[in-house]
């Protein structure tokens, strides 16, 4: 019989299934128990290997950026994310914290925004002190300002900690929903991140150093040398006054020398292979920062061709998809945020996206021709929100005037709701799965709300799964069966007088 103890009337606990759940429930392999030097302070330093072998911060990585190659290719890589369009999804959030989200966004500046989060792919990570306040009634963060990495740390418990004139060993705590933290490839070995100029160091230093020589051999080799002749056993004075002429004479190219001295232009001879050694290392080392930053070298270099340039483009593409992702990550723990501090923290959260405008536009226009064709009429303000049309863009085509004697057109002697059955046959029939499943439902909401406002608020709450492109489509339909439901009452009301 096996030793244990009842927890309950019907429930049996072994105590080797107490005492194997208690081992298994905590962590074994932790910093206070291993034998890394790190967990014996308070202080948990970063592990990037250039670093600590430097005795340095970040700093260090700060001064590469002056380098032509290494800024253009931060350039163009942060110019790939900022290029891409951003929205809200509502997903199972709710309306008022979607039109939260929506409202705060648009009161930052994006770009900037984009651009202080994606530095942690160059330093590894990227604190970004929120500053609260209220606004129209909502506590949000008004400000969101990226903070120098130097000025933190993380310690034993991977918690950052501000380094304070104050505290400058310890650092200070911060308080929660403070700092937005932006990481890349964050571990619990190193919760710093991984720094891609960490990856440029080297290639950065050795392409400062090959320019210089090559600079130097090329003032070496690259101006004919002058030799001065005298007879032998002339005084040293005289020796070093016409040194000073052939110095000179480099310069102005004219001297003065006694009339028994001579002066022979000797040119260097063939150091071609010399100076190919100078361009190929610096070439070399250019390649090494193209393929660190950008994850290719065949876009950058002028050897490659129209095929490789192309297939390095779609790798450039990949990590700034990543880049991306970083990027949105860090919005919606914003957005989080501010969903637990003004609905609770079990309230769903609206999410941000970055999203490339080419891919969308197609997507959307064969929705559209499609609901076009089943017979939904979508207003110039629709076109113009989704497609980003001009308010000249778009021209309504009005209708046709009656012929002379020719009696006007008579809507309301029309059969309107053969009218409307026609319609809802043509969309549950539109060849899209999800209108069947939409029609009887918006067939009760149309008939339960009368007011506009009303009926786009009922359907912001019963659809609140579906994506923000589906919900527009759905609500233009409702808002055509609710206009073919109003032109129905009122040719009844006509016919009745």
């Amino acid at each position: 019989m096996s030793r244990g103890i009842y927890v309950s009337p019907t429930e049996f606990v072994s105590f080797a299934e107490a005492r194997q759940g208690s081992t298994l429930s905590k962590q074994i392999a932790t910093r206070e128990r291993s034998t890394d030097l790190a967990g014996f302070g308070f202080l948990l330093p970063n592990p990037d290997p250039i670093l600590k072998r430097q005795g340095k911060d970040i700093s260090v990585y700060r001064d590469l950026r002056s380098d032509a190659h290494v800024g253009g290719c931060i350039r163009r890589r942060k110019a790939a994310v900022k290029a891409l369009e951003w929205r809200v999804q509502r997903g199972r959030a709710s309306a008022r914290a979607t039109r939260l989200a929506n409202d705060l966004l648009a009161t930052y500046d994006m770009d900037t925004l984009i651009n202080e989060i994606t530095e942690a792919v160059l330093f590894g990570w990227q604190p970004l002190e929120l500053v609260w306040g209220t606004r129209n009634g909502a506590n949000v963060p008004l400000q969101v300002i990226g903070k120098p990495p130097e000025w933190f740390f993380f310690d034993t418990q991977a918690q950052l900690r501000f380094r304070s004139r104050e505290q400058p060993m310890l650092g200070e705590p911060l308080e929660p929903r403070k700092f937005l933290l932006a990481r890349q490839e964050a571990s619990y070995a190193n919760p710093y991140g991984h720094a891609d100029l960490s990856m440029c160091f080297w290639p950065a230093i050795f392409k400062r150093g090959g320019l210089k020589f090559w600079v130097t051999f090329t003032e070496k080799y690259g101006t004919p040398w002058l030799v001065g002749k005298q007879p032998r056993g002339t005084p040293g004075t005289e020796v070093d006054a016409l040194l000073d002429k052939l110095e000179a004479m480099i310069q102005d190219a004219v001297a003065a020398i006694p009339d028994d001295s001579s002066i022979d232009i000797l040119e260097a001879g063939d150091k071609g292979a010399s100076a190919d050694l100078y361009e190929r290392l610096l070439m070399f080392c250019r390649s090494e920062i193209s393929i660190a930053l950008l994850g290719q070298n065949q876009s950058t270099e002028s050897k490659s061709n129209r095929a490789s340039a192309e297939a390095g483009l779609e790798v450039a593409k990949t990590i700034r998809d990543g880049d991306a992702t970083l990027a949105a990550a860090t919005i919606n723990q914003l957005l989080r945020w501010v969903t637990d501090v003004n609905e609770g923290e079990q309230s769903p959260a609206p999410t941000f996206e970055l999203f490339e405008e080419e891919d969308v536009n197609t997507e959307q226009a064969t929705r559209d021709e499609t609901l076009s064709r089943a017979g939904v009429r979508f207003t110039p303000a629709y076109w113009q929100r989704v497609y980003k049309l001009e308010a000249g863009d778009l021209e309504v085509a009005m209708p046709l005037e009656p012929a002379t004697g020719e009696p006007p057109v008579a809507f309301a002697e029309r059969d309107v709701t053969q009218a409307t059955s026609d319609t809802l046959a043509a969309l549950g029939t539109a060849g899209a799965p999800v209108v069947d499943n939409w029609v009887k439902q918006l067939r009760d909401l149309v008939d339960t709300y009368d007011e506009p406002q009303a009926l786009q608020d009922a359907l912001l709450d019963a659809y609140a799964d579906l994506s923000t492109a589906d919900l527009t489509e759905l609500m233009a339909m409702a808002f055509e069966l609710a206009h073919l439901r109003g032109r129905d009452q009122a040719a009844q009301e006509a016919g009745r007088g």
